[in-house]
């Protein structure tokens, strides 16, 4: 039977489900009535529609082999949702992938968070399931989620499982790195690396090893917003299907208690410290500092109060626990196998904020009383210890100084060479990427094992879209380096390795940045125990050289918006970008997008 207040014109239109946020013609019960008339061309019912709507955010796409699972996990979300009580509803968003998106996926992540905000808050759904995984679609998701401040339940694609070549095993993607750079190096042959590259990916799913992906997952698990095992599960498993069984039942939880569980009140400052804590204890990528940085700034009440400083200090006393691979040996599954997010946070117990509270409104301390997990030797030997980390502190670290006045980031903890940590050598620039492809491998190129690579104009703006390309190949003619101190203004993988500082802000696409004046044999001088990235100018001849490149892009009439260096030609989603995009610190979003607005 129809539910005829609907039809009552007395009657003022309010509620949950069918009838919140109802299209304006001026007429509210003309609105209602028409979106019924168009919800049955579906094939609902009344009882369907009289039930919580549970929007189910699908991301799968041709171009997304990490999203391969989502038909699947759609299938068992629904039935989580429909066993409890609710109405599922599925819709699309933007899918991106991390090696099928031009210039860069970082470059799209805004355009998707927009995306997911906007049609969560203009489609009727009471609490929304955000199906993502690939590195830059969980950041979107939270940061639009958080906007939109509907009740969100991530749920994660997962990781793929390990492949094996010549009985060893290899993974996405730092395998994919390290066989590549032993090919650049001589030491595989051509069927080898044909071969490896059979192996890589061997299942679909996120890189399994603690890359950006794995970073975000388990950041967004330590954030309370989703099941524990939604974090390692493998993608292919039944384990994961299970995992999106229970966030439909945890989703129409949520429903009964909306007020409550938006993201903006279950979030606080102390869920982002446990967050920067699992992000320091898993060695996660540096990729999950910016992300953080964006995701903290569209909370109206946190924006602001976390920033790089925080991440250090948090890492001064939080120890690499887990033992994966790129800072590590093992892979996801192997860390799912040991406990993964249960036996992490068992373990990290006496460094969290145990009452910041989950997405079911429980704390995360009796969310932990209630596991019956008990840790096991294979569990301590992956998960170890406090009193027996693989790394004692701060894995991921902030630096500041006359090189990056408003700071930087470098993963110490994935440094081949830990006499590069306290070092100074003189700089190689490349001015761009271009410039890094055409000279990197020459062999007149002036560079010796104690010089320290460069690479500009990978910034935010400067490319645009901040490239993984902030792992500046060893030159070819450097027979045996494995590693040397490598600087810019753009980003790596979290599945890289190396003595790499990155994010350096401002880039070198603003006008009057000091690394944009940087040139090569100027000394650089890194400290880890000062936190310092300094190069050996004075401030005089830095303005100077500031001053002289002022003029040198009007001589030019290059293109200069305030002070950013930007394309001649700004139109479309691009000239937003370049106009909009903030700098690393403040995690690469668009300014109008943050708590605070547009300045």
């Amino acid at each position: 039977m129809a539910d005829n207040q609907d039809y009552d014109l007395n009657q003022p239109i309010s509620g949950t489900g069918l009838r919140q946020g109802l299209t304006s013609y001026g007429d509210a019960h003309f609105s209602l009535f028409l979106r019924k008339v168009f919800i049955k061309a579906a094939g609902y019912g009344e009882d369907a529609l009289s039930r919580p709507i549970i929007g189910i955010i699908n991301t799968g796409s041709g171009f997304n082999p990490c999203h391969a699972n989502v038909p699947q996990l759609i299938e068992a979300v629904k039935r989580g949702i429909h066993l409890h009580g609710g109405l599922a509803i599925e819709f699309p968003t933007i899918s991106l992938h991390e090696s099928f998106a031009s210039p860069t996926s970082m470059f799209l992540r805004n355009l998707m968070s927009m995306d997911t905000e906007e049609m969560i808050k203009a489609q009727p759904v009471d609490v929304c399931v955000m199906i993502g995984g690939c590195d830059k679609t969980i950041p979107a998701q939270l940061m639009g989620g958080i906007s939109a401040n509907k009740p969100v339940l991530p749920l994660i694609t997962g990781p793929m499982m390990p492949g094996s070549f010549h009985g060893q095993r290899v993974g996405a993607c730092t395998d994919c790195r390290s066989s590549w750079a032993a090919y650049r190096a001589g030491g595989l042959d051509v069927e080898d690396i044909v071969g490896i590259n059979e192996e890589l990916a061997p299942t679909v799913g996120t890189c399994g090893v603690m890359g950006t992906a794995s970073t975000m997952g388990c950041v967004t698990a330590a954030l309370g917003l989703m099941p524990l095992g939604g974090a390692s599960a493998p993608a292919v498993s039944s384990a994961r299907l299970r995992v999106a069984e229970q966030t439909g039942a945890m989703a129409v939880s949520v429903a009964s208690n909306v007020e409550r569980c938006r993201p903006q009140a279950i979030l606080s400052r102390e869920s982002f410290l446990n967050a920067i804590t699992v992000l320091q204890a898993i060695g996660g990528s540096t990729n999950a500092v910016v992300h953080l940085m964006a995701i903290v700034n569209r909370h109206p009440e946190i924006a602001g109060k976390i920033d790089l400083a925080t991440v250090d200090e948090v890492g001064r006393r939080t120890p690499l626990l887990v033992d994966l691979k790129p800072s590590g040996d093992n892979y996801m599954n192997d860390f799912h196998n040991a406990g993964g997010m249960v036996a992490l946070l068992l373990t990290l117990r006496p460094l969290l904020h145990l009452d910041a509270l989950t997405i079911t409104g429980e704390t995360l301390g009796k969310v932990l009383d209630a596991t019956p997990f008990k840790p096991f030797p294979y569990s301590k030997e992956l998960i170890r210890p406090l009193s027996n980390p693989v790394y004692p502190d701060s894995a991921l670290v902030a630096l500041y100084g006359n090189l990056a006045p408003k700071g930087a980031v470098l993963k110490a903890a994935a440094s081949k060479d830990r006499k590069l940590l306290e070092y100074e050598g003189p700089a190689v620039v490349f001015e761009n990427t271009a410039d890094l492809a055409q000279r990197i491998d020459d062999e007149n190129l002036k560079v010796t094992d104690k010089s320290v690579l460069v690479l500009k104009s990978i910034g935010a703006i400067g490319n645009p879209g901040m490239p993984e390309a902030g792992v500046i190949p060893i030159p070819r003619k450097l027979k045996g380096v494995t590693d040397m101190l490598r600087l810019s203004d753009g980003r790596m993988s979290g599945t890289a390795g190396g003595t790499i500082v990155l994010h350096i802000s401002p880039e070198s696409a603003i006008v009057d940045s000091p690394f944009g004046i940087v040139e090569d044999g100027d000394l650089i001088r890194l400290s880890l125990a000062e936190r310092r990235l300094n190069v050996n100018l004075s401030d005089a001849e830095i303005a100077k050289r500031v001053q002289k490149r002022k003029a040198l892009l009007e001589s030019h009439g290059t293109a200069v918006h305030g002070k950013r260096i930007v394309g001649s030609r700004k139109r479309g989603y691009r000239g937003l970008y370049e106009t909009s995009v903030n700098q690393a610190e403040s995690g690469v979003d668009f300014d109008f997008l943050t708590a605070n607005g547009q300045s």
